[in-house]
């Protein structure tokens, strides 16, 4: 497999022409070069620029970095859930901040804020390559990407298997959404995770993460 950001880059004209002028549209996050179906090898084929690009089942999604707040909130989702796993979520498995590439087939790449990757060999875990499939993807939203993560990313994700959160910090809640769900577990004040192999829960109190960005 081909090493993620190390390739040449072998795009045609058209294909260039997308790269070097963005639209604004498109740093909302929302779909470009829809003419043609991207895959995964195309993504890692692009020059890093400090953009998110993800491509899913075949449409490809840029973004730019994104505000401190949305950077804070996913920075307590990973530390509560780091020290969670270190204990009684050993055997579930290993946290992660973006970027870090999962792909879920050769047409989808993407970048959750936070993953949760199933405790696999840390030569697994810790070598070259896309990530394995996760086993939690939590996206917190922001104004250029709510409307991809709830309508694109967190469907797609719950097609492969994977349990999905979806952090609103305008309306201070999280959607829990399960593999096999049509609606979501909202949380306001807390939120619970049992996972197979913990052997008690996962709990996390959500006032002190929205009192951290309260202006």
């Amino acid at each position: 497999m081909t090493h993620p950001r190390t390739v040449s880059v072998m795009m045609h004209h058209a294909n260039a022409e997308l790269r070097k002028t963005p639209s604004a549209e498109q740093n909302m996050g929302m779909p470009i070069g829809q003419m043609r179906h991207w895959s995964v090898e195309d993504v890692w084929a692009l020059p890093e620029d400090g953009n998110r690009y993800e491509v899913v089942d075949g449409a490809l999604f840029v973004t730019p970095s994104p505000r401190r707040a949305h950077q804070l909130v996913a920075g307590e989702f990973f530390h509560e859930l780091r020290t969670w796993l270190k204990g009684p979520g050993l055997s579930v498995g290993v946290v992660f901040m973006a970027p870090v590439d999962v792909v879920l087939d050769p047409s989808t790449l993407v970048q959750p804020d936070v993953v949760v990757l199933p405790a696999l060999d840390r030569s697994v875990l810790l070598g070259e390559g896309p990530a394995p499939q996760p086993v939690l993807a939590i996206e917190v939203l922001s104004p250029g990407t709510a409307r991809n993560d709830r309508l694109t990313k967190r469907p797609r994700f719950q097609r492969a298997g994977v349990e999905c959160w979806l952090v609103d910090i305008d309306a201070q809640r999280v959607e829990q959404w399960a593999p096999a769900t049509e609606t979501p577990v909202v949380c306001t004040d807390e939120l619970t995770w049992a996972p197979a192999g913990a052997t008690e829960a996962f709990r996390m109190a959500l006032a002190p993460v929205w009192a951290e960005i309260a202006d």
